[in-house]
Protein backbone atom coordinates (compact mmCIF):
# COMPACT_ATOMS: atom_id res chain seq x y z
CA UNK A 1 0.00 0.00 0.00
CA UNK A 2 2.81 2.40 0.87
CA UNK A 3 4.63 1.74 -2.40
CA UNK A 4 1.41 2.19 -4.38
CA UNK A 5 0.69 5.43 -2.55
CA UNK A 6 4.19 6.67 -3.19
CA UNK A 7 3.84 5.85 -6.86
CA UNK A 8 0.55 7.75 -7.13
CA UNK A 9 2.02 10.69 -5.27
CA UNK A 10 5.07 10.80 -7.52
CA UNK A 11 2.95 10.86 -10.65
CA UNK A 12 0.75 13.63 -9.27
CA UNK A 13 3.74 15.86 -8.56
CA UNK A 14 5.78 17.31 -11.40
CA UNK A 15 8.55 14.89 -12.43
CA UNK A 16 10.84 17.69 -13.60
CA UNK A 17 13.55 18.44 -11.00
CA UNK A 18 14.24 21.91 -9.69
CA UNK A 19 17.24 23.95 -10.69
CA UNK A 20 18.76 23.40 -7.23
CA UNK A 21 18.72 19.63 -7.72
CA UNK A 22 20.36 19.69 -11.13
CA UNK A 23 23.05 22.16 -10.04
CA UNK A 24 23.74 20.16 -6.87
CA UNK A 25 24.33 16.94 -8.81
CA UNK A 26 26.74 18.77 -11.14
CA UNK A 27 28.76 20.20 -8.25
CA UNK A 28 29.13 16.72 -6.74
CA UNK A 29 31.26 15.33 -9.58
CA UNK A 30 33.16 18.61 -9.84
CA UNK A 31 34.26 18.09 -6.22
CA UNK A 32 35.40 14.48 -6.71
CA UNK A 33 38.13 15.13 -9.29
CA UNK A 34 40.10 17.85 -7.38
CA UNK A 35 39.92 15.84 -4.15
CA UNK A 36 41.20 12.68 -5.84
CA UNK A 37 43.86 14.63 -7.72
CA UNK A 38 45.19 16.17 -4.52
CA UNK A 39 45.35 12.73 -2.86
CA UNK A 40 47.34 11.35 -5.81
CA UNK A 41 49.66 14.38 -5.70
CA UNK A 42 50.43 13.89 -2.02
CA UNK A 43 51.07 10.19 -2.67
CA UNK A 44 53.40 10.96 -5.59
CA UNK A 45 55.34 13.55 -3.61
CA UNK A 46 55.83 11.12 -0.72
CA UNK A 47 57.44 8.51 -3.00
CA UNK A 48 58.10 9.81 -6.54
CA UNK A 49 59.87 6.67 -7.77
CA UNK A 50 57.00 4.35 -6.84
CA UNK A 51 53.88 6.51 -7.23
CA UNK A 52 55.06 9.16 -9.66
CA UNK A 53 53.38 7.42 -12.60
CA UNK A 54 50.00 7.94 -10.91
CA UNK A 55 50.49 11.69 -11.03
CA UNK A 56 51.85 11.72 -14.58
CA UNK A 57 48.98 9.53 -15.87
CA UNK A 58 46.26 10.90 -13.61
CA UNK A 59 44.02 12.16 -16.43
CA UNK A 60 44.05 8.80 -18.24
CA UNK A 61 43.49 6.77 -15.07
CA UNK A 62 40.66 9.05 -13.98
CA UNK A 63 39.09 8.73 -17.45
CA UNK A 64 39.17 4.92 -17.16
CA UNK A 65 37.59 4.95 -13.69
CA UNK A 66 35.02 7.49 -14.79
CA UNK A 67 34.07 5.38 -17.81
CA UNK A 68 33.56 2.29 -15.65
CA UNK A 69 31.55 4.18 -13.05
CA UNK A 70 29.32 6.13 -15.43
CA UNK A 71 28.72 3.14 -17.70
CA UNK A 72 27.52 1.10 -14.71
CA UNK A 73 25.02 3.74 -13.59
CA UNK A 74 23.85 4.54 -17.11
CA UNK A 75 23.22 0.86 -17.79
CA UNK A 76 21.51 0.00 -14.51
CA UNK A 77 20.00 3.30 -13.31
CA UNK A 78 19.56 5.33 -16.54
CA UNK A 79 21.52 8.17 -14.94
CA UNK A 80 25.04 9.27 -14.19
CA UNK A 81 26.52 8.65 -10.77
CA UNK A 82 25.74 12.13 -9.44
CA UNK A 83 22.26 12.16 -10.99
CA UNK A 84 21.39 8.84 -9.36
CA UNK A 85 22.82 10.11 -6.07
CA UNK A 86 20.24 12.90 -6.09
CA UNK A 87 17.36 10.63 -7.18
CA UNK A 88 17.25 11.62 -10.87
CA UNK A 89 17.09 9.65 -14.10
CA UNK A 90 17.61 10.28 -17.80
CA UNK A 91 14.78 9.80 -20.28
CA UNK A 92 14.53 10.40 -24.00
CA UNK A 93 13.48 13.92 -24.93
CA UNK A 94 10.62 12.59 -27.10
CA UNK A 95 9.03 10.47 -24.39
CA UNK A 96 5.99 11.72 -22.47
CA UNK A 97 4.96 11.13 -18.90
CA UNK A 98 4.90 8.62 -17.38
CA UNK A 99 8.07 6.84 -18.60
CA UNK A 100 9.75 3.67 -17.39
CA UNK A 101 13.35 3.31 -16.35
CA UNK A 102 15.66 2.69 -19.28
CA UNK A 103 17.54 4.40 -22.09
CA UNK A 104 18.09 3.64 -25.75
CA UNK A 105 21.51 2.40 -26.78
CA UNK A 106 22.23 5.58 -28.76
CA UNK A 107 21.27 7.86 -25.84
CA UNK A 108 23.40 5.82 -23.43
CA UNK A 109 26.50 5.97 -25.62
CA UNK A 110 26.06 9.68 -26.32
CA UNK A 111 25.62 10.30 -22.59
CA UNK A 112 28.75 8.29 -21.78
CA UNK A 113 30.74 10.17 -24.40
CA UNK A 114 29.67 13.60 -23.19
CA UNK A 115 30.01 12.71 -19.50
CA UNK A 116 33.54 11.28 -19.67
CA UNK A 117 35.39 12.10 -22.87
CA UNK A 118 34.44 15.76 -23.15
CA UNK A 119 35.73 16.72 -19.64
CA UNK A 120 38.93 14.76 -20.36
CA UNK A 121 39.57 16.70 -23.59
CA UNK A 122 38.73 19.96 -21.84
CA UNK A 123 41.24 19.23 -19.07
CA UNK A 124 43.91 18.40 -21.64
CA UNK A 125 43.25 21.61 -23.56
CA UNK A 126 43.45 23.70 -20.40
CA UNK A 127 46.74 22.03 -19.44
CA UNK A 128 48.10 22.74 -22.93
CA UNK A 129 47.00 26.35 -22.62
CA UNK A 130 48.74 26.76 -19.27
CA UNK A 131 51.91 25.14 -20.62
CA UNK A 132 51.79 27.40 -23.67
CA UNK A 133 51.68 30.49 -21.45
CA UNK A 134 54.62 29.20 -19.42
CA UNK A 135 56.66 28.55 -22.54
CA UNK A 136 55.98 32.05 -23.80
CA UNK A 137 57.32 33.49 -20.54
CA UNK A 138 60.33 31.23 -19.98
CA UNK A 139 61.35 29.75 -23.33
CA UNK A 140 63.74 30.83 -26.02
CA UNK A 141 61.89 32.13 -29.09
CA UNK A 142 62.78 30.07 -32.14
CA UNK A 143 61.53 30.05 -35.72
CA UNK A 144 58.09 28.48 -35.93
CA UNK A 145 56.68 26.24 -38.62
CA UNK A 146 53.23 26.62 -40.13
CA UNK A 147 51.75 23.86 -37.98
CA UNK A 148 53.14 25.50 -34.85
CA UNK A 149 51.59 28.85 -35.82
CA UNK A 150 48.23 27.16 -36.41
CA UNK A 151 48.54 25.46 -33.05
CA UNK A 152 49.29 28.76 -31.31
CA UNK A 153 46.31 30.36 -33.07
CA UNK A 154 44.03 27.54 -31.89
CA UNK A 155 45.33 27.91 -28.33
CA UNK A 156 44.75 31.67 -28.49
CA UNK A 157 41.17 31.13 -29.69
CA UNK A 158 40.34 28.61 -26.95
CA UNK A 159 39.48 31.23 -24.25
CA UNK A 160 36.88 32.78 -26.57
CA UNK A 161 35.39 29.37 -27.37
CA UNK A 162 35.28 28.57 -23.65
CA UNK A 163 33.55 31.88 -22.92
CA UNK A 164 30.95 31.17 -25.61
CA UNK A 165 30.36 27.71 -24.13
CA UNK A 166 29.86 29.13 -20.63
CA UNK A 167 27.44 31.70 -22.05
CA UNK A 168 25.44 28.91 -23.68
CA UNK A 169 25.29 27.02 -20.38
CA UNK A 170 24.08 30.13 -18.54
CA UNK A 171 21.37 30.82 -21.13
CA UNK A 172 20.25 27.18 -21.05
CA UNK A 173 19.98 27.27 -17.25
CA UNK A 174 18.05 30.54 -17.44
CA UNK A 175 15.58 29.04 -19.91
CA UNK A 176 15.23 26.00 -17.65
CA UNK A 177 14.41 28.19 -14.63
CA UNK A 178 11.62 29.98 -16.52
CA UNK A 179 10.22 26.71 -17.91
CA UNK A 180 11.06 27.44 -21.55
CA UNK A 181 13.52 24.53 -21.84
CA UNK A 182 13.24 21.02 -20.37
CA UNK A 183 17.03 20.62 -20.07
CA UNK A 184 19.39 22.77 -18.01
CA UNK A 185 22.60 21.77 -19.80
CA UNK A 186 23.70 21.78 -23.45
CA UNK A 187 25.23 18.33 -22.85
CA UNK A 188 21.80 16.86 -22.12
CA UNK A 189 20.39 18.60 -25.19
CA UNK A 190 23.18 17.17 -27.35
CA UNK A 191 22.57 13.68 -25.93
CA UNK A 192 18.83 13.99 -26.62
CA UNK A 193 17.76 13.32 -23.02
CA UNK A 194 16.26 15.19 -20.09
CA UNK A 195 16.27 14.70 -16.32
CA UNK A 196 13.32 13.54 -14.23
CA UNK A 197 12.84 12.44 -10.65
CA UNK A 198 12.85 8.76 -9.78
CA UNK A 199 9.51 7.27 -8.71
CA UNK A 200 8.66 4.17 -6.67
CA UNK A 201 8.43 1.95 -9.75
CA UNK A 202 11.90 3.02 -10.88
CA UNK A 203 13.34 2.12 -7.48
CA UNK A 204 11.68 -1.31 -7.61
CA UNK A 205 13.10 -1.86 -11.10
CA UNK A 206 16.63 -0.99 -9.94
CA UNK A 207 16.34 -3.33 -6.95
CA UNK A 208 15.14 -6.14 -9.22
CA UNK A 209 18.04 -5.56 -11.61
CA UNK A 210 20.48 -5.62 -8.70
CA UNK A 211 19.14 -9.00 -7.51
CA UNK A 212 19.40 -10.55 -10.99
CA UNK A 213 22.90 -9.77 -12.34
CA UNK A 214 22.45 -12.20 -15.28
CA UNK A 215 25.61 -14.29 -15.10
CA UNK A 216 26.30 -16.22 -18.31
CA UNK A 217 25.91 -19.94 -17.66
CA UNK A 218 27.91 -21.45 -20.53
CA UNK A 219 29.18 -18.45 -22.43
CA UNK A 220 32.53 -18.06 -24.11
CA UNK A 221 35.71 -16.89 -22.42
CA UNK A 222 35.17 -13.37 -23.72
CA UNK A 223 31.65 -13.26 -22.27
CA UNK A 224 32.89 -14.48 -18.90
CA UNK A 225 35.68 -11.90 -18.87
CA UNK A 226 33.18 -9.17 -19.73
CA UNK A 227 30.87 -10.38 -16.96
CA UNK A 228 33.73 -10.29 -14.44
CA UNK A 229 34.62 -6.74 -15.52
CA UNK A 230 30.99 -5.65 -15.18
CA UNK A 231 30.78 -7.19 -11.71
CA UNK A 232 33.99 -5.42 -10.70
CA UNK A 233 32.60 -2.14 -12.01
CA UNK A 234 29.37 -2.79 -10.11
CA UNK A 235 31.26 -3.41 -6.87
CA UNK A 236 33.39 -0.31 -7.35
CA UNK A 237 30.33 1.79 -8.15
CA UNK A 238 28.49 0.57 -5.05
CA UNK A 239 31.51 1.21 -2.81
CA UNK A 240 32.09 4.69 -4.24
CA UNK A 241 28.41 5.52 -3.88
CA UNK A 242 28.36 4.34 -0.26
CA UNK A 243 31.52 6.25 0.64
CA UNK A 244 30.27 9.42 -1.03
CA UNK A 245 26.96 9.11 0.80
CA UNK A 246 28.90 9.50 4.04
CA UNK A 247 31.47 12.01 2.81
CA UNK A 248 29.48 14.29 0.47
CA UNK A 249 29.77 17.25 2.82
CA UNK A 250 33.48 16.63 3.22
CA UNK A 251 33.86 16.67 -0.58
CA UNK A 252 32.02 19.98 -0.76
CA UNK A 253 34.47 21.34 1.80
CA UNK A 254 37.41 20.06 -0.25
CA UNK A 255 35.98 21.74 -3.35
CA UNK A 256 35.95 25.06 -1.51
CA UNK A 257 39.35 24.48 0.11
CA UNK A 258 41.16 23.74 -3.15
CA UNK A 259 39.43 26.46 -5.13
CA UNK A 260 41.35 29.26 -6.82
CA UNK A 261 40.58 31.64 -3.95
CA UNK A 262 42.48 29.43 -1.49
CA UNK A 263 45.23 28.34 -3.88
CA UNK A 264 47.96 30.40 -2.18
CA UNK A 265 47.04 28.99 1.23
CA UNK A 266 47.11 25.43 -0.05
CA UNK A 267 50.51 25.94 -1.66
CA UNK A 268 51.91 27.29 1.60
CA UNK A 269 50.58 24.34 3.60
CA UNK A 270 51.54 21.66 1.08
CA UNK A 271 54.96 23.01 0.06
CA UNK A 272 57.60 20.42 -0.73
CA UNK A 273 60.26 19.61 1.91
CA UNK A 274 63.85 20.60 1.28
CA UNK A 275 65.64 17.63 -0.34
CA UNK A 276 68.94 16.40 1.14
CA UNK A 277 72.16 16.91 -0.83
CA UNK A 278 73.33 14.05 -3.07
CA UNK A 279 75.27 11.27 -1.37
CA UNK A 280 78.30 11.65 -3.59
CA UNK A 281 78.63 15.29 -2.51
CA UNK A 282 78.51 14.28 1.14
CA UNK A 283 81.14 11.54 0.74
CA UNK A 284 83.53 13.12 -1.77
CA UNK A 285 84.66 16.29 -0.01
CA UNK A 286 87.84 16.63 -2.08
CA UNK A 287 86.04 17.18 -5.37
CA UNK A 288 83.25 19.31 -3.98
CA UNK A 289 84.52 22.52 -5.50
CA UNK A 290 84.79 21.27 -9.05
CA UNK A 291 81.66 19.06 -8.86
CA UNK A 292 79.45 21.90 -7.62
CA UNK A 293 80.27 23.91 -10.74
CA UNK A 294 79.19 21.12 -13.12
CA UNK A 295 75.68 20.50 -14.42
CA UNK A 296 74.16 17.19 -13.29
CA UNK A 297 72.81 16.55 -16.79
CA UNK A 298 75.64 17.40 -19.18
CA UNK A 299 78.53 17.02 -16.62
CA UNK A 300 80.05 20.29 -17.85
CA UNK A 301 80.49 23.68 -16.14
CA UNK A 302 77.25 25.58 -15.80
CA UNK A 303 76.25 27.69 -18.77
CA UNK A 304 73.60 30.28 -17.90
CA UNK A 305 73.16 28.69 -14.47
CA UNK A 306 69.54 28.07 -13.45
CA UNK A 307 68.19 26.68 -10.18
CA UNK A 308 65.00 24.68 -9.60
CA UNK A 309 62.88 26.23 -6.85
CA UNK A 310 61.38 22.82 -6.04
CA UNK A 311 64.70 21.16 -5.20
CA UNK A 312 67.47 23.81 -5.07
CA UNK A 313 69.81 22.10 -7.56
CA UNK A 314 71.61 24.12 -10.24
CA UNK A 315 71.79 23.16 -13.92
CA UNK A 316 72.49 24.69 -17.30
CA UNK A 317 69.42 26.54 -18.50
CA UNK A 318 69.15 24.71 -21.81
CA UNK A 319 69.69 21.30 -20.16
CA UNK A 320 67.13 21.73 -17.41
CA UNK A 321 64.61 23.47 -19.67
CA UNK A 322 64.62 20.54 -22.10
CA UNK A 323 64.44 17.98 -19.29
CA UNK A 324 61.60 19.66 -17.35
CA UNK A 325 59.60 20.28 -20.51
CA UNK A 326 59.74 16.55 -21.35
CA UNK A 327 59.53 14.93 -17.88
CA UNK A 328 57.91 17.58 -15.61
CA UNK A 329 60.10 16.63 -12.63
CA UNK A 330 63.48 17.35 -11.08
CA UNK A 331 66.16 15.01 -12.50
CA UNK A 332 67.84 14.62 -9.08
CA UNK A 333 64.97 14.41 -6.55
CA UNK A 334 62.07 13.45 -8.81
CA UNK A 335 59.82 16.20 -7.39
CA UNK A 336 57.05 17.41 -9.75
CA UNK A 337 58.40 20.50 -11.51
CA UNK A 338 57.14 22.89 -14.17
CA UNK A 339 58.84 25.55 -16.30
CA UNK A 340 57.81 28.35 -13.97
CA UNK A 341 60.01 26.80 -11.27
CA UNK A 342 63.20 27.70 -13.22
CA UNK A 343 65.07 30.62 -11.62
CA UNK A 344 68.08 32.34 -13.22
CA UNK A 345 71.14 32.77 -11.00
CA UNK A 346 72.93 36.11 -11.28
CA UNK A 347 76.52 36.23 -9.96
CA UNK A 348 78.45 39.44 -9.19
CA UNK A 349 80.80 38.74 -12.13
CA UNK A 350 77.88 38.80 -14.58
Amino acid sequence: MAEAGAHLTSTAVSEQPSVFEVLAQESLMEAVRPALKHAVKVLAESNPSRFGFLWRSFDELYLLLDLLLQNHFLSNCSASFSENFYGLKRVSGRQRLPVRLGMTRASRWWSLLLLCLLPYLQAKLEAKLARQRDEEDFSIRLAQTRSQRLYRAAVAAYPYVSSAWQTWIFCQQLLFVFGVSRTHSPLLWLAGVRLERLNAQDIRDMERNARTPGRPAGGSLMQRAWWMMSQAARGMAVSVSSSLSMGVFFLQFLEWWYSSENLSTVKALTSLPAPPPPLHLQQDQTGLGSESRNCCLCRKPHTNATVLSTSGFVFCYRCIYTYVKSNHRCPVTGYPTELQHLIKIYSPES
